[in-house]
């Protein structure tokens, strides 16, 4: 399908670009991979801050923060027993950068986004790996 748009609005993308869109456009077809990208570009975070400000589960984190890693948009470093992520604004495929840079500009006004990075303000680190929901 994806083809077939850049061949009619004659945008040429070479195999590899194509499937870098592709992957990261499914990152962004989820509600909480989204509000993950908006924390994020306020501040870096462990897997127990992006828990506690978006309400959600370890595994539901670990796992969209994992798909976002792979889609370009995420740099993990080790920090002690934490994994801290970011947004990789140096090594990012061009769409992600592209795509993040966006996400920024128009999220402001959203109630669920603005509540995300309220709770953020609040989150701590806690246990080893983050395992642990205060």
């Amino acid at each position: 399908m994806i083809s077939y748009i850049c061949k009619y609005a004659h945008i040429h993308l070479s195999e590899e670009a194509m499937y870098e869109l592709i992957r990261a456009m499914k990152a962004l077809s989820d509600e909480t991979r989204l509000r993950i990208l908006n924390v994020l570009l306020e501040r870096e975070c462990c897997v127990c801050e992006v828990m506690q400000a978006l309400d959600i589960s370890q595994s539901r984190a670990s796992r969209n923060l994992s798909i976002l890693q792979n889609a370009g948009f995420l740099k993990a470093r080790r920090d002690g027993v934490w994994i801290a992520y970011s947004i990789d604004w140096e090594t990012a495929n061009r769409y992600a950068t592209s795509l993040a840079k966006l996400i920024k500009d128009s999220s402001p006004g959203s109630e669920v986004l603005e509540k995300d990075k309220e709770r953020l303000k609040r989150t701590k680190r806690v246990g080893p790996g983050c395992a642990a929901n205060p």
